[in-house]
């Protein structure tokens, strides 16, 4: 016993083995080399090609940026100070953007439960079924919300009713984009408990789905209100209702001053909204 232990202390003395990395002045450690600067630099230069490329086709240049400037400050000085007295005149356009965002992200979010399931590959057995349903919720959100509008308005003509359709359209590309990628992460430990004693697919969704994903499906349903509430400001620029509407007229007749009104009272109602929002976020998650 003795002589194995001399020889293995030798052979560990002669290999370096057993001690740490670097110890044996005869050990040779493979660090990691930095990287190098070539490929940062060959980055900087793509983004400046990429940069400079865009400005030409699209004609753009700081020329004309510091040209428009005295314009643009021009403008400016005619939309202060805000008028407030129209202010009695756009808070019914203000409450009925509100309506069409809440109703149209109601909507959107009860359409968008059936589809993000469909679109979840861990809960839909078949690729001919999830893909399929992805490329027409790509296709969903793909299209303008003012473009959607701009139809909804052609069919049913001027009013809220367009407004709320278009939003409708547009929550559901993107709550059900949300849920959908949040289903896949869930835990799959209780599904497959779930299944092995004998639940049906709805029974898994009722109750190994819900539980774990209904916090972030509200908070999915309340950012997209946010967004919707912004969106319907501008949708009546189109006819489809709301706010928008007044923004067209002041804008029509150069009345920046009341156009400058109308942006003041929009953002009051939107800032209100994304506190309370975010507050009722932070209690849920």
């Amino acid at each position: 016993m003795k002589g194995q232990t001399n020889i293995s202390l030798e052979h560990e003395g002669r290999t370096g083995a057993g001690k740490e990395p670097g110890s044996n002045p005869r050990q040779i450690v493979n660090r990691p080399k930095p990287p190098g600067k070539t490929k940062h630099l060959l980055t900087l230069v793509i983004i400046v090609l990429l940069l400079w490329a865009s400005a030409k086709q699209t004609d753009a240049s700081f020329t004309e940026l510091f040209t428009g400037g005295p314009e643009m400050w021009k403008l400016l000085k005619e939309m202060f100070p805000p008028r407030w007295s129209y202010f009695d005149n756009i808070v019914q356009g203000m409450l009925e953007t509100i309506r069409m965002a809440l109703i149209g992200t109601t909507i959107g979010a009860i359409l968008a439960i059936p589809i993000s399931i469909i679109c979840a590959g861990n809960l839909m057995p078949s690729r001919w079924i999830y893909y399929p349903a992805r490329f027409l919720l790509n296709l969903i959100r793909t299209i303008p919300d003012l473009l959607l509008a701009a139809l909804f308005v052609a069919v049913f003509g001027l009013g809220p009713i367009p407004g709320i359709l278009a939003l409708a359209v547009f929550s559901v590309g993107l709550i059900a984009k949300l849920t959908y990628e949040s289903l896949e992460t869930i835990d799959k430990g209780p599904l497959e408990a779930m299944t092995a004693v004998g639940m049906n697919r709805i029974q898994l969704i009722v109750y190994g789905v819900v539980p774990q994903l209904a916090a972030q499906f509200t908070s999915y349903v309340l950012y997209a209100f946010e967004i919707n509430v912004r969106a319907a400001a501008i949708l009546g620029l189109v006819g489809a209702g709301g706010i928008g509407l007044y923004y067209e007229a002041t804008l029509g007749f150069l009345e920046y001053d009341k156009t400058n009104t109308i942006i003041i009272f929009t953002l009051a109602i939107v800032l209100i909204i994304d506190y309370v929002s975010n507050k009722l976020r932070e209690k849920l998650l």
